[in-house]
C-alpha cells in the first residue's frame, strides 16, 4: 500500500486522565518493526475491560493512552522478518499472544505465554508504543490500541481469520465471546446432563451460557440483578433464569435448594470477589468446580478452607483457556460454519466519534456489546 513504511497520521481516541472523556485526536501511527504488523482497524467492540483500566482501576501509570483490545481489522503493512502475513489480510489483534515456541505455547496444559501482555496493564511499556499524540507516546492497552484507525501489533499477536468473515462482527470474537464460550467448553470442562450456573450476563455471562449449551449441558441457570437480561440469556440456552434481588435468602442458598446440593459447574463474569465466592459456594461438594473468569486485581478472594477440602475445585481462566492463534480462528470458522452465536451479542452500532456515548451505555449496563465502526473497509 502507498502508506508503507510512512507514518500515518489517524484519528483515535485518547484517555489523557483517569476517569475522564475519550478525547478524538490526532494520532501519527509509526510503521511496524521487526516482527511487527501494522493494520487498519475496521471495527472494535467496547469491554469492561476498558472501562475497569480507565473508570475504576486507578492506575494512574497507564496514561495517556489508547484503549480497545477487541477488535478486527486489514493488515496495512509488514515489518521485517514477518512471515504470517501479508498486506490485506484479515485479522483479529490478540491481547493473549502465541508465539508458539515458548514453553507454554508447547504446552496443552494452558494458553499463557510468556510474551504476555502484562507490561500493557502496569504502565511499563510507553516507549514500545508505535502511536504518538502532540509529541507524547501512547500507551498501547494490552498491546493492541483498537479505539484508533491504525495500530501495531506483535506479529505473535495476531490472528489470521477467514476472508469471509464480516469484521463487524468477529469483532467481538477478539475478547468477551472466547472469554466466556472457552471458560465453559475449556476451563470448567462442562460435562453433557450437568446442571451449570452462570454468575452475570454481559457479554462474557452470555457466552458462558452458550458454552455450557455447546457443551451439552441440561440445566443452565443464568443469574443477574438486571432482569432486562433474562430474556437474551435464554436465546443463548438459558433454562433458568434468578435475580438475587428476588431472595432473602444468599444466592448459594437459593442455587444449593435449586438444584439439591449444589451445581457441578458455576462460571463468575463479572469480577466481584464476593460473587467469585458466592459462585464456589453454589458448587455441590465432591466434585463441583467453580471459574473465576471476570477481571479484577483491586481486592483479594476468600473462602473457608473446607469449601475445598470437600472437593470443590476454584480455577480461573484468561481469555477461555483458547490459545491465542488458534482459538481465534476456531471461533471464527465456528460462526462462519453457524455453530456459534455472534450477531445477537451486538446490541448497538456507532461511530468512533460516539466513543463516550459507548462507554455510557456499558457503564450503566444499558448494553451487551456496543461495536464502534473505526475505518471504511
Amino acid at each position: 500500500m502507498a502508506t508503507a513504511g510512512k507514518i500515518i497520521r489517524c484519528k483515535a481516541a485518547v484517555a489523557w486522565e483517569f476517569d475522564k472523556p475519550l478525547v478524538i485526536e490526532e494520532v501519527e501511527v509509526a510503521p511496524p518493526q521487526e516482527k511487527e504488523v501494522r493494520i487498519k482497524i475496521v471495527a472494535t467492540g467496547v469491554c469492561q475491560s476498558d472501562l475497569y483500566f480507565l473508570l475504576k482501576c486507578m492506575n494512574k501509570a497507564l496514561f495517556p493512552s489508547v484503549f480497545g483490545h477487541e477488535a478486527a481489522g486489514i493488515v496495512e503493512s509488514i515489518g521485517p522478518g514477518v512471515t504470517e502475513f501479508q498486506p490485506g489480510d484479515k485479522v483479529i489483534p490478540l491481547f493473549m499472544p502465541q508465539c508458539r515456541e515458548c514453553r507454554f505455547c508447547k504446552s496443552p496444559k494452558t494458553n499463557l505465554c510468556v510474551n504476555g501482555s502484562a507490561g500493557h496493564i502496569d504502565g511499563k511499556n510507553f516507549e514500545s508504543s508505535r502511536i504518538t499524540c502532540k509529541g507524547k507516546k501512547l500507551l498501547q492497552f494490552l498491546g493492541v490500541s483498537s479505539f484508533s484507525e491504525y495500530t501495531v501489533v506483535k506479529e505473535l499477536a495476531l490472528a489470521k481469520i477467514d476472508p469471509a468473515a464480516p469484521l463487524d462482527k468477529v469483532c467481538v470474537i477478539g475478547c468477551g465471546i472466547c472469554t466466556g464460550y472457552g471458560a465453559a467448553v475449556n476451563s470448567a470442562k462442562v460435562e453433557p446432563g450437568s446442571t451449570c450456573a452462570v454468575f452475570g450476563l454481559g457479554a462474557v455471562g452470555l457466552a458462558a451460557v452458550m458454552g455450557c449449551r455447546a457443551a451439552g449441558a441440561k440445566r443452565i441457570i443464568a443469574i443477574d440483578i438486571n432482569p432486562e437480561k433474562f430474556e437474551k440469556a435464554k436465546i443463548f440456552g438459558a433454562t433458568d433464569v434468578v435475580n438475587p434481588n428476588d431472595h432473602s435468602k444468599p444466592i448459594h442458598q437459593v442455587m444449593i435448594e435449586m438444584t439439591n446440593g449444589g451445581v457441578d459447574y458455576s462460571i463468575e463474569c463479572i469480577g466481584n470477589v464476593e460473587i467469585m465466592r458466592s459462585a464456589l459456594e453454589s458448587c455441590i461438594p465432591g466434585w463441583g468446580v467453580s471459574v473465576i473468569a471476570g477481571w479484577t486485581n483491586m481486592q483479594d478472594i476468600s473462602a473457608q478452607p473446607i469449601q475445598l477440602m470437600k472437593g470443590r475445585t476454584w480455577t480461573g481462566t484468561v481469555f477461555g483457556g483458547f490459545k491465542g492463534k488458534d482459538g481465534v480462528a476456531q471461533m471464527v470458522k465456528a460462526y462462519l460454519d453457524k455453530k456459534v452465536m455472534v450477531d445477537e451479542f451486538i446490541t448497538h452500532n456507532m461511530t468512533l466519534d460516539q466513543i463516550n456515548e459507548a462507554i455510557a451505555l456499558m457503564k450503566h449496563g444499558q448494553c451487551i456489546r456496543t461495536v464502534l465502526s473505526v475505518s471504511p473497509q
